[in-house]
């Protein structure tokens, strides 16, 4: 239906999360007839993106430095590290606004099934940096990986060898969000939040 660079875009547009074919069109079609200059700014910022966008040698999340802007800032608490899936999961903690240290990101989860090990998460660089003594040193590792069976079992794997470092260890909690109603909480949630409970 449509010529081969227009099907070439639609294809690659449908590559983003939650993008189908359809959505894939509009996108195309917008970008080619509507907007052209927005669609030649895109391309030229994916392209540099793509070229020149790595991983912060400290804490692993993407940036175009060798260390990161928040590695690099001396006004966080350089005793706190907090583990993360992913860089997004780094952007949602950042916009909440309460924590200050810094971070370490594994780009995944252990899920041997798939062939994820300890090494594919960096876990050989997040030991080296529990054993540095600069600054102190890392006094509480904080684990913030996702409440799923994967995520659990990649917490435990590294608070076991943060504790064996020496390193207080800390899993954020989970449970009933703000404003849920109980009764349309599942019973693995509602489950963790009792076990979980905290003294008022």
């Amino acid at each position: 239906m449509f010529s081969p660079l227009i099907e070439d875009l639609i294809r690659a547009l449908r590559c983003l999360p939650g993008v189908g074919p359809k959505s894939a069109q509009r996108m195309a079609m917008y970008l080619l007839e509507k907007d052209r200059d927005a669609a030649g700014l895109l391309a030229s910022s994916l392209a540099q993106a793509v070229e020149k966008v790595g991983r912060c040698t400290r804490c692993r999340t993407l940036t175009e430095l060798t260390v990161c802007t928040l590695c690099a800032n001396s006004r966080r608490d350089h005793t706190m590290l907090c583990v993360v899936e992913t860089p997004a999961d780094v952007l949602a903690i950042e916009q909440a606004g309460n924590y200050h240290g810094l971070y370490f990101v594994l780009h995944g989860h252990l899920s041997p099934i798939d062939g994820v090990g300890p090494a594919d998460l960096g876990l050989d660089l997040l030991g080296e940096r529990l054993s540095e003594k600069e600054d102190g040193g890392i006094r509480e590792l904080i684990v913030a990986t996702n409440p799923t069976v994967e995520g659990e079992a990649t917490a435990q794997f590294i608070a076991e060898r943060a504790r064996a470092k020496g390193v207080a260890v800390s899993r954020i909690a989970h449970g009933v969000p703000i404003g849920g109603e109980l009764e349309y909480i599942d019973g693995g949630t509602l489950a963790h939040a009792f076990n979980s409970r905290t003294t008022l």
